[in-house]
């Protein structure tokens, strides 16, 4: 039923659960549910801080398209931080990934926001000022 009505499977699943019928309860497939929501929570944080990163550069340096776009961007900046906070929230023990989160897609997120505009070697914008819901870049 798993792989041919999988809303279906999870009522039953839930409905086994609730009467407590261990037997009637697809384990494999609800281990590997389980563990799926937690990858799609850290996979939700780690998009919202690389769409972060992304409109940070795009507001430090992304000059000719500042003036048209500056506003846009410093509310979607606000939501993201806004995301970011509701994840946290409600995985706490995902606080301990932000750093490494951070530290990795960086590098990347550069490299990808350079095709679209001249960044400078090493630019650095710290994850304390991105999550610093006062802080924006002065340019």
């Amino acid at each position: 039923m798993y792989d041919t009505d999988y809303y279906r499977w999870t009522q039953q699943q839930a409905d086994a659960m609730r009467r407590r019928e261990l037997q009637l309860i697809d384990w494999q497939n609800l281990i590997e549910e389980i563990e799926g929501l937690g990858k799609s929570e850290k996979r939700k944080l780690e998009s919202y801080l690389a769409r972060l990163l992304d409109h940070l550069l795009k507001l430090t340096f992304w000059e000719t398209e500042k003036r048209y776009n500056k506003s846009h961007w410093e509310t979607e900046v606000a939501n993201f931080r806004f995301e970011i906070e509701k994840v946290l929230k409600d995985n706490p023990s995902l606080a301990n990934l932000v750093e490494p989160i951070w530290d990795e897609i960086y590098d990347k997120r550069v490299k990808v926001m350079s095709r679209s505009f001249a960044i400078p070697t090493h630019p650095r914008i710290s994850l304390s000022d991105a999550l610093n819901d006062n802080w924006f870049p002065e340019n």
